[in-house]
């Protein structure tokens, strides 16, 4: 058990301690109880809210209880003070051999530090990329990937059952689109010159595709009306995307576990099925939309639809799931895919373009009413990013007609400089990619800081190694002093982080953490450029060195688990 946990479970049995003794009711709800450090680290190691949170369903004074509670948690060994700050915040200062035991316990846990059963017994669907299979991945899409990618992961890692889901738009008018650009193609195989009219698909990324229908059918389709070749070609030339998007997807490290078809869930009926399933709640009802606001159009007609109930779940006003033509809505089409989802999974995650903003709350609302609210879904909005070459906007690619492509971007800069970057600012915030900066080797560049502090440990490592020192002996963690513990106690929060970025869906904070992380071991190293005897190694006194390079395993060992949840490797050597 990791210390914030362990004095979770003090705190918790402190508590049961005082409602034996009468001095508190029992069955009050604690799950908004937090032990974390204190906003001022001279006030202590760790502190809690519980007084705070519990007092008044106590009908209590909070100090008071506070007092009470302090009396119970002065019996524990690892104590050496505790005492009440403000209306009854409760800080707690440990023993250094805690944090000793902790640096101990990072490197007896290894890989599993942080580790966590948070969300064991439940599992989750999170659906990311979903971009339509009209082309190659382009930048926009890579973020939404990686936040998507990486949330998995790091739910994953709290004990969750993860669905990495794509949704695949292949029902749309895009995908007709994307066959009249293919037949383009499969006319130019065949030796006619071509030109792309506005409205369809451009890149070159087509020509490969149109290469492979002249190879199988021949000059058959050449002068054949559309309806003969439309589905075909449609059929082939999404499959021969999906096979591009899952490759670009793999430069990522990126891999879907279920990728699902609107097409064939519309050719199964599901949309009907949650229609009538609403219907029998009286969730969807027949009516007309109100006139648009402002002048109204002259060719707008009140025509009756079916209208989903949203406005009783938030909404601003009912939505149509079928067009005037009996066409399914794209909300009608979101709707059932999302009962579809929901079937097979507690929990529901969509990460989404910014874009798609204006229709969250709708499909909220369907959520809700198909669950009976009883389904928790969060929808995740992913800003775009803006790339920069020294400032300037970065050039379109050829092949992909008007985007630069996510490929591109990873084989000049790396998986994991991409993987990084990506997550060093909340998802919903805008965001540059200077190819120069990202690829900096300075402490303004996140990627490089942290790396640059992992690799740091290997490199004093193999110096110690050449040293003669014998890092297989045990250290001696006494010699650790308050400057060295303070790194320890940084390292000691990965779990309550992990876990927080868990519950909040929000991974970018393990990015944020990491650099900190770093940035208080780097300021820890660097003192031994001013005084040679706070250098992690110090030939002449083996004992130090080994404790020290054991704080700095710890370190290192912290460094590479979160590194794995974002999906990027840990460097050896820089």
């Amino acid at each position: 058990m990791t210390l914030y946990a362990r004095f979770a479970a003090h705190l918790n049995l402190a508590l049961d301690a005082l409602v034996l003794a009468g001095d508190l009711p029992g069955g009050l709800e604690r799950r908004a109880i937090t032990v974390e450090p204190p906003r001022d680290p001279s006030h202590g190691d760790l502190a809690t809210n519980a007084a705070m949170v519990l007092a008044k369903p106590a009908g209590t004074n909070p100090r008071a209880l506070a007092e009470k509670l302090v009396a119970e948690l002065e019996k524990l060994d690892e104590v050496a003070a505790v005492s009440v700050a403000g209306p009854g915040f409760i800080n707690l200062t440990l023993h250094e051999d805690s944090w000793r035991g902790e640096v101990a316990a990072i490197l007896q846990a290894g890989a599993d530090y942080g580790r966590s059963s948070l969300g064991a017994g439940t599992t989750v669907n999170v659906e990311y990329v979903s971009a339509n299979p009209t082309g190659p991945m382009h930048m926009g899409h890579c973020r939404g990937a990686v936040v998507g990618d990486a949330l998995a992961s790091l739910l994953e890692y709290v004990g969750h059952k993860v669905i990495r889901e794509y949704y695949v738009n292949d029902a749309g008018g895009q995908v007709d689109v994307l066959a009249r650009s293919a037949h383009l193609r499969y006319r130019e195989a065949l030796g006619e010159t071509i030109e792309i009219p506005e409205g369809l698909y451009p890149g070159d990324y087509l020509k490969p595709v149109g290469a492979q229908l002249a190879a199988d059918y021949g000059d058959k389709y050449v002068d054949a009306p559309e309806s003969e070749w439309l589905a075909l070609f449609r059929k082939t030339a999404v499959a021969a995307m999906l096979v591009m998007i899952k490759d670009d997807l793999a430069l990522l490290g990126i891999h879907h576990d279920l990728f699902s078809s609107e097409a064939e869930l519309q050719a199964a009926g599901k949309p009907e099925q949650a229609e009538a399933w609403l219907r029998e709640r009286d969730l969807v009802y027949d009516g007309v939309l109100e006139a648009p606001k402002g002048e109204t159009p002259e060719d707008w007609e009140p025509v009756e639809l079916p209208l989903f109930r949203s406005t009783q779940f938030g909404d601003d006003q009912d939505r149509p799931i079928k067009k005037s033509n009996g066409q399914w809505t794209y909300f009608g089409a979101d709707l059932a895919y999302h009962f579809q989802k929901a079937q097979s999974a507690d929990q529901l995650i969509d990460i989404w373009g910014a874009d798609h903003a204006g229709t969250v709350k709708r499909i909220v609302a369907a959520v809700q009413a198909l669950t009976g609210g009883s389904t928790r879904f969060d929808v995740k909005l992913v800003q775009m990013v803006r790339l920069l070459r020294a400032g300037e906007p970065v050039k379109m690619s050829k092949r992909a007609g008007n985007f630069v492509t996510l490929a591109d971007v990873v084989r000049e800069v790396g998986k994991d400089v991409v993987r990084f970057t990506m997550l060093t600012r909340k998802a919903d915030a805008q965001m540059d990619f200077d190819f120069a900066k990202v690829l900096e080797t300075s402490k303004e560049n996140p990627v490089f800081y942290v790396q640059y502090a992992h690799a740091r440990v290997a490199s004093v490592h193999r110096r110690a190694a050449e040293a003669g020192i014998s890092l297989d002996e045990a250290a001696d963690l006494s010699l650790l002093d308050g400057r060295e513990l303070a790194v320890a106690k940084l390292a000691a929060q990965f779990p309550r982080v992990v876990e927080a970025a868990a519950s909040a869906r929000e991974p970018h904070r393990i990015a944020f953490y990491l650099y900190d992380l770093a940035a208080e071991f780097h300021a820890l190293y660097n003192m031994g450029n001013d005084s040679a005897d706070r250098r992690f190694l110090v030939v002449e006194q083996p004992a130090l060195t080994r404790a020290r390079l054991f704080l700095g395993r710890a370190v290192q060992q912290v460094i590479r688990n979160g590194l794995a949840l974002m999906g990027v490797e840990a460097a050896e050597e820089m």
